[in-house]
């Protein structure tokens, strides 16, 4: 009996032995807690030491961007750290699959890639990922708000990471916060930044960083829950997680498929162009709607997430509508609430309205976006639009991942709004319960791709 009853106690151990084991099987440590071997210094002069069993990391004034670079060059990788920031006002980062360009800042050179944003301010994007020196931001948290509340101030913070082929997901504190879909970097190091602070700060704070590990062999992707945004820059595709969670592609990027003209039963044959994955409105030198004309979905929706790719040409102007019934019997483009796509140095139109109430992202001629200047690439690049409408009709509008304006379709507000504007004479505009998704072909030459959307329930 004895016998037996050891044999089950031994059992017993090994089964929570076992999977503690695996967990940890495949680990590397990046930092041994003593000194920095195996990383180098690059870019400003911020001050890193091994303090208490971390890596400190002192800001400095004059002086740029400073990172920490492991020496080695990693490609699909798992990568685990703790992070503590001194206050709300520190501003840092975690390079990842990045590089060092020796020419840039007049032969100073520059890190550039991927970065795990590091942000203590009342923004709180913790954990979104920025392109550094490059592109910017990829994806700010406002795409995945509910991560926001997981960071926590003066207190260490774990940090989780996953690259695996060309998907990026980022964790903080257990929290799945980013899912970054991008092909530009396959490889390259990791590196902790220390942000530069020019000469308008107090220099001395202190970033740590402590059990820094990665795992390179034997990685599968963990499963994130559903309902998480995936900002894809893989053109006209969608990810298995997307489909799972309801997304469906509203252009394929080779035909005119599921759109038809505003006036017609069938896609334009002129004016419209469908080439290198990208659906063009064409020039008519300004002249709105005469030559292809609008196009619309074929199907009418009411409550959705809709996003999409646009890019513009010098001058240009065009919009996505929402909620077009097509009933208002307008000659020109079809009537609908509409996300603004425009050039704002350019195109006239950016200067009419009321308080810049037609500039790109605004719900046009009726509120104004409130956008930085990071939310806006060039003209000539590609932005990516987003429109969600939620069930109880309160509606948001996001540009290149940052909400630039919401507000409540059908409120005492937005009826406020509509009177005030070239609406007002147009009974219960943009109060239908459904409607056509429109792109708007205003006389200017503008490429959409992308058009991705989701029902809500």
């Amino acid at each position: 009996m004895m016998k037996k009853i050891l044999f089950c106690v031994a059992i017993t151990l090994l089964w929570h032995i076992l999977p503690l084991h695996a967990q940890n099987s495949g680990w590397v440590s990046l930092f041994n807690g003593k000194t920095l071997d195996g990383w180098k210094q690059m870019g400003g002069q911020a001050k890193y030491a091994v303090e208490k069993g971390a890596i400190a990391g002192t800001t400095v004034p004059a002086t740029p961007n400073s990172f920490l670079v492991t020496e080695k060059e990693y490609g699909d990788f798992v990568l685990e750290l703790e992070v503590k920031l001194p206050d709300s006002a520190t501003n840092s980062g975690i390079q990842l699959r990045s590089h060092f360009n020796p020419d840039a800042n007049d032969g100073k050179g520059r890190v550039y890639g991927y970065q795990y944003e590091l942000d203590g301010s009342a923004r709180a994007w913790t954990a979104g990922i920025y392109d550094e020196g490059r592109r910017g931001w990829l994806y700010p948290l406002d795409l995945n708000p509910a991560a926001k509340k997981a960071f926590r101030q003066g207190q260490y913070n774990k940090v989780r990471v996953e690259c695996i082929g060309n998907t990026i997901k980022t964790w903080i504190n257990n929290v799945p916060a980013a899912y970054l879909v991008d092909e530009a970097d396959a490889s390259g190091f990791i590196a902790l930044q220390v942000h530069g602070i020019g000469n308008s700060r107090k220099p001395g704070e202190t970033i740590h960083w402590r059990n820094i590990r990665i795992k390179t062999t034997g990685i599968t992707p963990a499963a994130f829950p559903a309902g998480i945004y995936v900002k894809n820059n893989v053109p006209n595709q969608l990810t298995d997680y997307e489909k799972a969670n309801g997304w469906k592609l509203l252009f394929n990027g080779s035909s005119g498929e599921g759109w038809r003209s505003a006036k017609t039963t069938s896609f334009p044959e002129h004016g419209w162009e469908i080439k290198d994955g990208a659906l063009t409105v064409l020039s008519s030198h300004g002249n709105e709607s005469a030559r292809g004309g609008d196009i619309i979905t074929e199907n009418r929706y009411s409550t959705f997430d809709i996003s999409f790719d646009f890019r513009l040409t010098p001058g240009a102007n065009s919009g996505v509508k929402y909620f077009v019934t097509l009933s208002d019997g307008n000659t020109g483009s079809a009537l609908g609430l509409e996300y603004q796509v425009l050039d704002d140095k350019l195109h006239p139109d950016a200067k009419m309205g009321r308080d810049g109430d037609r500039t790109l992202a605004s719900l046009y001629d009726l509120m104004t976006a409130h956008k930085p200047g990071n939310a806006v690439h060039a003209i000539g690049e590609w932005n990516t639009g987003r429109i969600i409408v939620y069930p109880d009709n309160h509606v948001e509008h996001y540009l290149n991942g940052q909400k630039v304006l919401e507000y409540e379709r059908g409120s005492a507000a937005f009826k406020q709004l509509i009177a005030i504007s070239k609406y007002k004479n147009h009974e219960n505009f943009g109060l239908g319960k459904e409607g056509f998704i429109l792109l708007q072909d205003h006389g200017d030459e503008v490429s959409y791709r992308s058009i991705k959307i989701k029902v809500s329930e």
